[in-house]
Order: structure tokens, then C-alpha cells, then sequence
């Protein structure tokens, strides 16, 4: 007879058996180019090629097409056209991907809309009177009205180094400005103000936007889309009541084949490079994604000097690199917040106790002269 075999009882404890299921990790994608499956330096590499060829290929579609003298009265249509691609693109990729469900209520959309319509407009319309590298220098010193905008908004507070950073940012600034001015016949005045005012609305907008993403859970794509579609609707009643519209359409009409391919490659260009930077943030953080997004924007600066004849005078070397030393300590700065150096902190220190030392001492001798009146 065959003796009865023990029955084996296999309890599992969720979370402890070796045969549970690991938890999927969050998909790593590229609009349609999903990045999962590759190592990290893989993904890195890949999202920085990425940054350098479009946003590089963005910074020369801008130059051609809106450093034209020509263009000036019509850059309000070029930049219509540009955000009706860039509303297009937004689109397609929900398609693919997901379908675009708005979280964010429209009052909040309108008013991103007339930032996102300020920024793009005034900054397309800055290089009608300032260089390339120029405009590029300002957009890269959007921390100063940023910190502006987010004491007001979001009520935030900054460090030693951001303070100092704002400082040495703006003599930067300063010093470029200054070399534009006396080395190209292309500056105007005017130019200065019409990128200060793109920088005031690139200001409000990013906090704005950080405000209602975090509020409502709103994708990027959901962000972009409803953002430029409002933008689009202020365009064609500015650009209509203005008859700009009928100009630009005249006008790009004379070279249909050359205008709207170039802005096609801008728009295209412009929200991929946007892409791979969010996709970078994600992957390696903010402040790897400004790195390289700093040394992208550098490149195209000297790639705009090669390709576009400009003056060019040593003073834009010393003033760009106390821009990107400004750019380091703001960055620096978020992972140290309360970094303050050494010799300021004894010296804050030495003060602090002898005020209250003198403070107490004060307060000893009034209340001695209290009693004895």
C-alpha cells in the first residue's frame, strides 16, 4: 500500500514571495520613441541628442526667418502659422498616445493663452531689432522676473545664491547689451523693451503654469494644446482687425514653398526639443536638464555668429560666461538652499551677538535707571 503523501500548504505573504510582481516602471518616451527598454546613460544621451539637434535647428529657423527686415510688419502672421503647427503637433501626439482630457478650467487657459501669445510674439519680434545672440542672452536671464513673479504668485522664498545669482545675472546682461549696442548696426532700443516684455510674460506664465499643473494634475500636452489653441483664436481677431492677416497671407503667398516649410521646421523643431527637455528633466532631474540645455544654447550662439554675419567682439565672451555663472549658482543653489559662505556666516554671527549683547546690556542699564527714579 502506498502511503499518503503529505500535503504541502504554501501561504503567500503579499509583498514577500520571490514570485510576487515587481511594479512597472513608469514608460520613458520621446513623443513615439519609447526609451524604457534602455539603460539610463542610454536614455540620457539619447534625450541630449535630442536637445542639441532640434533646439539647434530651432535657434536657426528663428534666425531666418524673423531677422528679415521684411518680416517685421507680418510677424504677428508668422507667428499664427507657428502656433497653429505647434496646436497640430499637441494633437497628433494625443492620437498616438493619449486622448487630451482638460483638468484645468478655461478662465485659467485663457489667461496662459495671452502669456504663451506675449512671449512667443514679442520674442519672434525682438529680432527684428536685436541679434540672435542677444535675444537668446535674454530669454536665458528669465530668472530674474521668474524670482519676481514667484514671490508674488506663489509666495516662495530664495536663498543667498539665488539673490546673488539675480545680481551677477544681470551684469551680465548689462555688459552684452552694451557690446550689442556699439557693435551692430541692427540694435534698436526698442528691442530691449519688446524681450523685456516677452521675459515679464515668460515670468508670470511659468508660474502660472507650475500653479495650475500642480493644482489639477494636468499633462504637458493637455497644457500645450489649450494653450496655443486660445492663442490662436486672440491671433486671428488681433491679426484680422489689424489686417495683418490678409498682409502676411499676401506676403507669404510670394514664396509659399520657402516661408511655410521654415516654419513648419520650427514649429517641429521647437516641441520636440520641448519634449526631450521634459523626458530629461524626468530622468535626470532639473538641474542636469539646465546643464544641458545651457551648453545647447551657447552652441547655438556661436553657431549663429558662424552662419549669420554679425560683428563679434570679446566682450560677449566675459558677459555670456557671467550669464552661465549666474545660471550655475541659481542651480547650485536648489540642491544647497541654505548655503551661505563661511565668512559671511561668522560675519552675520559676530553681528547677531553683539547686537544682543549691546541689547542686553541696554535693557539692564534702562531698568536700573527705572528703579533708582
Amino acid at each position: 500500500m502506498h502511503q499518503p503523501q503529505d500535503a504541502i500548504i504554501r501561504i503567500d505573504i503579499p509583498g514577500s514571495s520571490k514570485t510576487a510582481e515587481k511594479p512597472q516602471k513608469a514608460e520613458i518616451n520621446i513623443l513615439c520613441f519609447n526609451l524604457t527598454p534602455y539603460s539610463e546613460l542610454t536614455q540620457f544621451s539619447l534625450c541630449a541628442l535630442f536637445v542639441f539637434i532640434f533646439y539647434l535647428a530651432y535657434g536657426y529657423f528663428v534666425e531666418l526667418i524673423f531677422s528679415d527686415a521684411e518680416v517685421k510688419p507680418v510677424s504677428l502672421y508668422m507667428t499664427l502659422v507657428q502656433f497653429l503647427m505647434t496646436m497640430a503637433l499637441s494633437f497628433v501626439e494625443s492620437l498616438i498616445r493619449n486622448p487630451i482630457k482638460r483638468k484645468v478650467p478655461i478662465s485659467t487657459y485663457a489667461l496662459l493663452a495671452a502669456l504663451t501669445l506675449g512671449t512667443m510674439s514679442f520674442s519672434n519680434l525682438a529680432l527684428s531689432y536685436l541679434n540672435y545672440p542677444t535675444q537668446l542672452i535674454f530669454k536665458s536671464c528669465k530668472l530674474i522676473p521668474v524670482m519676481i513673479g514667484s514671490i508674488f504668485i506663489l509666495g516662495k522664498q530664495y536663498g543667498f545664491l539665488d539673490y546673488i545669482a539675480a545680481v551677477v545675472m544681470c551684469i551680465g546682461l548689462t555688459m552684452f547689451t552694451l557690446a550689442e549696442s556699439s557693435t551692430s548696426p541692427k540694435f534698436n532700443f526698442i528691442g530691449i523693451v519688446v524681450i523685456s516684455l516677452a521675459l515679464l510674460c515668460d515670468a508670470i506664465i511659468g508660474n502660472v503654469q507650475e500653479k495650475a499643473m500642480k493644482q489639477h494634475q494636468a499633462s504637458n500636452n493637455e497644457v500645450v494644446f489649450y494653450s496655443y489653441a486660445l492663442a490662436c483664436s486672440y491671433l486671428f481677431v488681433i491679426t484680422g482687425l489689424s489686417g495683418v492677416l490678409s498682409e502676411g497671407f499676401n506676403y507669404s503667398m510670394q514664396k509659399p514653398l520657402t516661408i511655410y516649410p521654415n516654419i513648419f521646421f520650427l514649429s517641429l523643431s521647437g516641441y520636440v526639443g520641448l519634449q526631450a527637455v521634459l523626458t530629461l528633466v524626468r530622468i535626470c532631474g532639473a538641474t542636469v536638464a539646465v546643464t544641458v540645455t545651457t551648453f545647447r544654447k551657447a552652441l547655438s550662439i556661436i553657431i549663429s555668429f558662424l552662419l549669420f554675419s554679425k560683428p563679434f567682439v570679446f566682450q560677449y565672451v566675459w558677459s555670456g560666461m557671467l550669464v552661465v555663472l549666474a545660471i550655475y549658482l541659481n542651480h547650485y543653489s536648489k540642491k544647497h538652499p541654505h548655503y551661505v559662505p563661511a565668512p559671511l556666516r561668522r560675519c552675520w554671527q559676530y553681528m547677531d551677538t553683539f547686537y544682543q549683547s549691546e541689547y542686553r546690556y541696554l535693557r539692564i542699564k534702562s531698568k536700573v535707571y527705572a528703579d533708582t527714579v
